[in-house]
């Protein structure tokens, strides 16, 4: 039987969640999790079953729109920079007060809205309160204190990490290895779109045996840890080439089209944004990666007996701390070079 959340994978508590709401849906809802790990999918199914007249049957005119991104009652909205201006409230509060174009109500997703900053209070009118047509559907990675308020006003729906045997059995079959797929889930984080491009990295493997190597590499002094930063920060830098490889030939695709259909309309610069941000988020998982590889290495060490148990309590809770720190967009270098000169050598073992 097909359903039009049939997209959303290795989530079932999560369409449970939804199916149930699109019986009786309020005002405004919050995916909340990983990003990779579905929620984009899911709001998407949400909103097909919200216009579909079975609820989701995922096959009618109006599922077939929405999930293909086509519908006029459901808006996905995007912020393009880094947090989202005043002009960005005022579009999203013009997009609500919109009537709909087919039917009685209209979808609005919202998403990276934890980049919401300081247009928070200017939303939160809108968003508690929206017309009746209107339905919101807000996607968010976390909840920083610019996004408490809003939050409080939403049904949160949690989108957790996907176990990692769900992602590796999800890949293989797709047509991956198994042991490609095993390697690319493990450091995928829960994100079954990270795996994805993983699985297509040829240097996955060295950069986590780089980042494990890092304590034997610690002498205390500033100069080895300045060594140390360049060297990961380069393997970061030379991790996004498979999705460089990819942008660069959706990039080709679009300037065919252009080619043939002229620059009016092209989505050009709507693509320049979309990469740009698929950028400085694999940046920021492939930093989150290593600090997760470097802090197994230091659990490890209590098995293996390279360092006593109090050092390594300490050592992961400020790779923890640094993990954490990503979501203010630190500067790499200082983060790395703070937290490296903290950390205690460990022997080879």
């Amino acid at each position: 039987m097909n359903s039009s959340f049939d997209g959303v994978m290795g989530q079932p508590g999560v369409v449970a969640q939804l199916q149930a709401a699109v019986v009786a849906p309020v005002h405004a809802y919050l995916l909340l999790g990983t990003p990779g790990a579905g929620a984009r999918a899911a709001a998407e199914g949400f909103a097909a079953a919200l216009l579909c007249p079975n609820g989701g049957c995922g096959e009618c005119r109006d599922c077939r729109l929405a999930l293909a991104g086509e519908h006029p009652d459901v808006l996905f909205y995007t912020p393009q920079g880094a947090s989202l201006l005043r002009a960005d409230g005022e579009e999203i509060i013009r997009l609500a007060l919109r009537s709909p174009v087919e039917g009685r109500r209209k979808v609005l997703v919202l998403a990276d809205m934890h980049r919401v900053s300081v247009v928070a209070p200017m939303l939160l009118k809108t968003i508690e309160e929206p017309p009746e047509s209107t339905i919101f559907v807000v996607l968010a990675d976390h909840v920083p204190p610019e996004l408490v308020t809003i939050a409080s006003r939403c049904v949160r729906i949690d989108v957790p990490g996907l176990p990692s045997t769900v992602v590796r059995d999800l890949l293989v079959a797709e047509g991956c290895a198994p042991e490609l797929a095993e390697t690319a889930a493990g450091a995928a984080m829960g994100s079954l779109d990270r795996a994805r491009l993983l699985a297509s990295d040829p240097g996955l493997v060295g950069r986590r045996e780089e980042w494990a190597r890092v304590p034997r590499r610690l002498d205390g002094s500033g100069a080895a840890v300045a060594v140390v930063v360049e060297e990961l920060l380069g393997l970061v830098q030379g991790a996004a080439a498979p999705l460089l490889a990819r942008q660069e030939a959706e990039g080709a695709e679009l300037e065919e089209r252009v080619a043939v259909y002229g620059e009016r309309g092209s989505g050009r610069k709507r693509l320049e944004d979309i990469h740009k941000r698929e950028q400085r988020r694999h940046r920021a998982e492939e930093l989150r990666f290593g600090l997760a590889t470097l802090a197994d290495r230091y659990r490890s060490a209590v098995t293996d007996g390279s360092a006593p148990v109090d050092a390594v309590i300490g050592a992961v809770q400020a790779i923890d701390r640094s993990a954490e720190a990503l979501v203010r967009n630190p500067n790499e270098t200082l983060l790395l070079q703070s937290l490296l000169l903290r950390l205690p050598a460990l022997s080879a073992r």
